[in-house]
Parts: C-alpha cells; structure tokens; sequence
C-alpha cells in the first residue's frame, strides 16, 4: 500500500514539473510587447503661487497716521480704488488756503485788464473840472491884486501873496490831470505780465498743496484681490527707502503663475511654451496643469529651500514662471514644478 502512494505521488511531480518546464518555455519563446515610454521628460522644480500681476507691496508715499482703512483681506478691488487715507487736515487747509490766493490774484488780473471803472473815470475828471475853476478863479485874484499894487493900494507882500494861492491851484490842477490819464487810459503791457505771473504762481501752489493731499491716499494700481493687510485705522505708517513699510499687498489673480526655481544644469531643456503641472500636499496627487510663459534671462540665489539635509544651497537657479490653466490655488502655496521637455512637452493650446 506504501509503495502504490509512493509511486502515485511520484508520477504527479514529474508531471508537475513537465507542465511549469513547459510554460517557461512557451514565455521565452514568445516574444513580449516593447513597454511604452513616456514621450516628454521632466524637469522637476520647487515653486510658488502668485497672481499672473505679480504680488505688489503698496505703501504710503508720505509718514503719518492711518486715518481710514477702507478694505479687508480677500476684498476685489480697482484700479484707482482708494484702499486707505491717512491724516490730512493740515494738508487739506494748504489747498484752501492756496485756492483762496488764487481767486485774490484772479480779481487782479482781472482789475488791469478791464481798467477802472466808469464810476472812478467819471470821479477822475470831476476832480480835474474842479482843480481847473480852482486855479482860474485863483487867476482872477492874482491879477486883481497885480493892479492894485500898481495903483499903490496894497502892499507887495498882499500881492505875493495870491500869486502864490494860483501856483498852488495850478500845481493841484495839472496833478489832477495826470490821476485822470492814469485811469482813463489802458494799462501797461508790464502791468499786465506782472498780474498773470502773480496768477501762475499761486495757481502752482495750489497744485503742490493738491498733490501732497493726493498723497494721503492710498490707491489700488491694478484691477485684482487684497491678499494682505499690514497695518489698520490709527497705526502710524513710514515712507522710508531703506525700510519699506508696506500697507497692502495687492496682485490681479484672476490668473496664477508659478515661479519656479530651475537647476542650472537643467536649464538648457526650457523653452517658452512647454506644458508643465505642480502638485502641492494639500492636494495629494492632484496636477495642476499649465504652461511655461517665460524663462529667465539671469542665473541667481535659490528662492526656495526644502528641508532635505543633502540639499545643496550653493548651486544657481534659473526663474521660471508657469502660467497655469485654472486659478484654484491659494497665492503663496508653495508647490512641486514638473516641466515637459522633450517629445509632446509642447501644446498648441491650453
């Protein structure tokens, strides 16, 4: 009975083994189907989100204390819109004073072009009538007296005395005479040059006090989204080259790029155009697809580091923004670049 199971068990092993020598034969003997590669190779790259305007720090152009914060983060926002105002009373009392020294030099143009009045003419030559029947009558006395003193009936000294009343009504008359011209006739060329130049020279005044209010104000240069707030109502602010306090940041991100830092020794395989996709771990596997639209032109420092501690910081990068097709990522997510170089790398649309 040993020996049958014996025997049994033997012949289902060599059977066994004549049925899997068999199909190593067969998978040698039939050839395999070539694995397909993929057509376009990588360049993989660190970056970060920012709207397709770029991120745009504003501050004020002068120091002083925030008056009015008008935005929130987040908030839409216009070209032109204002985001914020400072303190102005005093800048707003120098274009009101500045716009009351233009009106006074306006009046005074306006008095040496049209001259003086009829009223003041008429006034004018009443005045020189008057002089006139002063020094005629004062005539009649001097020569009343000229005769009497021939006649021995009055003194010398009486006689003196009246021609010296009729040339002081002579001199009063021609006096009169010279006031009348000057307001009758028309004003002097120098009169009127020196009236407009008054004019000019308060009217820019006035414009210095406008632009320094206008600078009170903080305005939106682009048309986009608030993405941050620095400072609020009643903290004070600086305008200073060497220490930039920024108010806002603002971009137009409406579109998002992605600035991606390239190896150098990568970055011969760029080219405008080429499809890319980031992934970010928010996302896990998600691509987000897009494409180069411009290469730098200038090798630099690294913008990005990671916390690997075999990376190396002292090679150079290449910048490389990548326009991508949707705008659902946070501006600022740093994410993971994959670049497209070689067949099929390049789309001819989005």
């Amino acid at each position: 009975m040993n020996r049958k199971l014996i025997l049994v068990s033997l012949i289902v092993l060599i059977i066994t083994a004549a049925v899997v020598w068999g199909r190593s034969v067969s998978a040698k003997e039939t050839p395999s189907a070539p694995i397909s590669q993929p057509s376009a190779a990588l360049v993989a790259g660190p970056g970060r989100v920012e709207p397709v305007s770029e991120e745009v720090k504003l501050a004020a152009e002068i120091s002083g204390k925030l008056k009015r914060v008008f935005v929130e983060e987040g908030d839409r926002i216009q070209r032109g819109q204002v985001l914020a105002e400072l303190q102005n009373d005093d800048y707003r009392a120098q274009v009101d004073s500045a716009q009351a020294i233009v009106g006074q030099r306006e009046a005074e143009l306006r008095k040496v072009l049209n001259g003086a009045r009829r009223e003041e003419r008429l006034r004018e030559l009443s005045s020189v009538h008057e002089a006139e029947a002063v020094m005629n009558n004062a005539r009649g006395e001097r020569e009343r007296h000229k005769k009497l003193l021939a006649a021995g009936v009055i003194s010398q000294e009486e006689a003196d005395h009246y021609a010296k009343e009729y040339d002081v009504a002579e001199a009063q008359y021609q006096s009169k005479i010279q006031s009348h011209a000057l307001v009758d006739e028309a004003t002097r060329e120098e009169d009127r040059s020196a009236a407009r130049a008054n004019l000019a020279a308060a009217q820019a005044q006035l414009e210095e006090a406008r632009a320094l209010l206008a600078k009170t104000f903080i305005r939106s240069p682009l048309d986009g989204r608030v993405l941050r707030k620095y400072h609020r109502a009643g903290e004070s602010v600086s305008n200073g080259a060497t220490a930039p306090d920024p108010v806002f940041s603002v971009g137009d991100d409406l579109a998002l790029r992605v600035r991606v830092d390239v190896d150098e020794t990568e970055v011969s395989k760029l080219r405008v155009g080429q499809r890319a996709y980031v992934t970010a771990d928010a996302y896990g596997q998600r691509q987000f697809w897009g494409q180069i639209v411009r290469v730098g032109q200038e090798l630099g420092r690294k913008n990005f580091r990671t916390d690997e501690p075999t990376e190396r910081v002292d090679t150079k990068i290449l910048e490389t923004l990548v326009q991508l097709d949707e705008n659902s990522l946070p501006v600022g997510l740093r994410v993971n670049a994959f670049i497209l170089t070689g067949e099929g790398g390049h789309s001819t649309a989005k």
